[in-house]
């Protein structure tokens, strides 16, 4: 047993710790489940309780977090609805038993000694993702947790866990999430190593169609093989993704990708292959996907803007110096700069996530990226500083920035 000698605790690292260690990573923090304790035990320790719904505490010295080992019993619908019994009669392979995956419930002593009950090295090493009992069904939020973890590492999902996790879609749970959960998983898939897979994964796990349908819709509509050779727009939106990936670690880029096209689901099959005014269909779906999860509104504003103006930054050689500066300005490019950058990559992700075009050139970004400097640097306060006032100073303004991008053609 791993025993703390001024506070005579039995504890255990657990969980990610222990799996990132394995895998040789840096561990982002160390979790300890405790046995054989009580919270009055720990708080005459000196340990700080934070959990609410079960006992978990901060080390005084460390602000190390100390949970005590728990059983959860199901007594109501989606991922709180658990009864949590935490008493000192509860031991280290019942706490491991009710974990999600067999990579997650493996525990090391201080003298990094593993306790294994569930084989969850052996699967590491093989690279599969396993639940690790039938209890695996009880918490719907395992299925994003699945996808998400099956996106990042890279690993295979066990048969039999495929089939658990269907279930749960098929059940209904995934309804009872909580948006601002499942848009937590959401942002920890954009960010992290493969959004696309991600997105596989929830489609094979038939999570999609429950959680985001506006995107599950985009599978099975065709677009126009000229412009498309990959022809189905749920293809498309995953080369895009793919794409995004390379160009960009920011999750923003990555969501405004995920939404851009969410418009072309909603087109009528009697018009398909084209899509006509599929970038002003999209933006309310965007918004509806955004308020459904309660989405950070910069997520959402970018979202809205990638799938409104997309058509316009690949015409962007073309468009007249009026029309660029009035993009600019749609994008409130002249506040938020850094914006424009995440929807330039995002159109550029967009471009290039086509069969056959993913290192075609793009030279529409830098473009872009000219005419926006050269249009930036008119500023509004040298126009009021030659006396001009109200309203006139935005026309001037406006004007000057036209003749800025104009004299750069």
């Amino acid at each position: 047993m791993a025993t703390e000698s001024k506070t005579q605790l039995v504890k255990y690292l657990v969980g990610g710790c222990v799996r990132d260690r394995l895998l040789n990573l840096e561990p982002k923090d160390k979790d300890w489940v405790v046995v054989g304790s009580s919270p009055e035990q720990m708080l005459a320790l000196g340990f700080k309780q934070v959990g609410r719904d079960f006992p978990v505490f901060l080390h005084p010295q460390t602000k190390e977090e100390y949970a005590l080992a728990r059983i959860e019993k199901k007594n109501a619908p989606g991922h709180g609805g658990f009864q949590v019994f935490a008493d000192p009669t509860v031991t280290l392979e019942q706490d491991l038993a009710r974990r999600d995956l067999t990579i997650n419930s493996i525990a090391m002593t201080e003298d990094h000694r593993l306790i294994d009950p569930f084989h969850g090295a052996r699967d590491l090493e093989h690279g599969i993702l396993r639940h690790t009992s039938s209890s695996f069904t009880e918490d719907p939020l395992r299925v994003l947790r699945l996808a998400r973890f099956g996106a990042q590492m890279g690993f295979e999902i066990a048969a039999e866990t495929i089939q658990l996790a269907r279930s749960i879609s098929a059940s209904g749970e995934l309804a009872y999430l909580s948006p601002e959960r499942v848009w937590q998983e959401l942002q920890k898939a954009l960010a992290g190593k493969s959004p696309a897979k991600f997105i596989r994964i929830l489609r094979r796990l038939d999570a999609l169609q429950q959680l985001f349908p506006e995107i599950d819709r985009l599978f099975g509509v065709p677009q126009a093989e000229i412009h498309h050779p990959e022809i189905d727009t749920g293809s498309h939106l995953l080369l895009a993704l793919e794409r995004a990936a390379e160009l960009s670690d920011d999750p923003l880029v990555r969501f405004a990708v995920l939404v851009h096209d969410l418009g072309k689901g909603v087109t009528p099959e009697t018009e398909w292959p084209r899509h006509i005014a599929h970038e002003a269909a999209g933006v309310p779906l965007v918004k509806a996907l955004c308020d459904r999860y309660r989405i950070p509104g910069h997520y959402c504003r970018l979202g809205q803007n990638t799938s409104a103006w997309h058509l316009q930054a690949h015409r962007a050689m073309s468009l007249k110096p009026r029309t660029l500066v009035r993009l600019f300005e749609r994008l409130d490019a002249f506040r938020r700069p850094a914006d424009l950058e995440r929807f330039i990559l995002a159109c550029q992700a967009d471009a290039q996530g086509r069969k056959g075009f993913g290192q075609a050139p793009y030279p529409q970004a830098d473009y872009l990226r000219r005419a926006f400097r050269a249009a930036g640097q008119i500023s509004a306060a040298a126009i009021v500083a030659e006396g001009k006032q109200g309203l006139a100073v935005g026309d001037e303004l406006k004007a000057r920035r036209i003749r800025a991008v104009r004299d750069l053609v």
